[in-house]
Parts: structure tokens; sequence; C-alpha cells
């Protein structure tokens, strides 16, 4: 059984979570990216992210990216246009990190409001579709001779300063995922074995106590 140390440790990471949230993954493609913008999204308090492709191997590359990190929830995507909609109905700004004549420095946004940030594919960017259907697009200023960083670190650069803004604006002083929502991500997240069992035999997942022990909770795997 877990430990009550890291039950409650768990239990603190959901209760951090930022349910008005979301990053979306136009097309990222290679598994260190995929890897590290998943990474930097759990930092942030990130629990959605979206992944949308075009292609097969991409869509794999995503699925086995996501599934390295239990902390977050990757949902891949076939339609662009049909998760902007979900996005855009759900309240949410949509911005996209590319440079053009309308993007606007990254540091200008607000980020206390509920928002999706669409990060594209290195040298290409967000598809020109995508941005067809974004509210703003969003740089970050370069003063070298490079025009832009790694897709992963542009991604860490936004999310900080989304960070930084919600902490100053105490967005993380208290919970905002469904409680019910929260249970159940504790609950498989604390007990992965136990939960998956259930799972696979259509059973609901038993309360849990603050400390962390389902009470009166007996298992018994070949049932």
């Amino acid at each position: 059984m877990i430990n009550p140390e890291r039950f409650q440790k768990i239990r603190k990471l959901l209760e951090l979570r930022q349910s008005d949230l979301a990053m979306v993954m136009d097309n990222v493609n290679k598994p260190h990216n995929l890897a590290a913008i998943i990474r930097t999204c759990d930092a942030v308090g990130i629990e959605t992210i979206h992944a949308v492709s075009q292609k097969p191997a991409i869509r794999t590359k995503q699925k086995t990216a996501g599934g390295s990190s239990k902390w977050t929830n990757l949902t891949l995507h076939d339609s662009m246009p049909v998760l902007l909609t979900t996005l855009r109905s759900e309240g949410k700004q949509i911005l996209a990190a590319h440079f053009n004549e309308h993007s606007v420095d990254y540091r200008s946004i607000d980020y206390t409001k509920p928002t999706a940030i669409i990060m594209g594919a290195e040298k290409f960017g967000p598809a020109a579709s995508t941005l067809e259907h974004v509210d703003q697009t969003i740089h970050i200023p370069m003063q070298g001779m490079v025009e832009s960083l790694n897709v992963s670190v542009a991604a860490a650069v936004i999310l900080f300063e989304l960070q930084r803004q919600r902490l100053q604006a105490g967005c993380y002083d208290k919970p905002t995922l469904d409680p019910a929502y929260l249970q159940k991500r504790l609950f498989e997240l604390s007990y992965p074995t136990i939960s998956e069992t259930l799972r696979h035999q259509g059973k609901p997942y038993p309360p849990l106590s603050e400390e962390r022990t389902p009470p009166f909770f007996t298992f018994s795997p070949g049932r």
C-alpha cells in the first residue's frame, strides 16, 4: 500500500492542477520534444494535453511520449478544427506560438484567463489551417542570430510566464478539478495496479479516506 506521505503529495499535486488550461501539440514529432513539453506541463499544473497528427508515425510517437508520464492526461486527436471548437466552447482563449505580423509578445497575454496554447513542430510551427482559427499568435522576442527556440524550450518559457501570472493571482490557492475527477485520479495514481484490475473487472473504485486507505477495502486480484 502507498505510504501516507506519498499519498498526500499526490493529493496536493492534483489540488494544484489548473482545470481551465490546456496544451495542444500540433504535429510535434520528435520524442524528446514531446516528452519535454509534457514534463513542463506537469511542472506548471496542466492536467490535460492534446496532440493532433495527420501522420500515423507521429501519432505513435505522441502516444509513446504520453505513456511515459502518468502524471498528466494526453489525448490524441485526428482533427484540429474539432478540437479547437471544443476548447472554445469551454471558454478558453486559443493562442498559438508563432511569429508573424500579427503576433504579440508572449508576456502581454493574460494567462489567468482560461487558456489553450498551441505549439507546432520545429521549423514549421502550427499548420496554416490551425492559425486561421486561433484568437491570437504569440512570440518570444529574440535578440540573437537565431530566429526561434527549440519547441520544447519555447513551450517552457511561455508556460513559466503563465505560472508566474497565476501564482501572483492566487490561481493555485484552491483546487479547480472536479471533485469526482480528482478522487478518481487520486485513486489511479495512488493504486495503479489495483485501479487497472478494477477497470478490467468493470468495478467502481472504492472511496478514499483523507489519510490514504480505502475504508473496508479488500482486494482479490483473481476475482
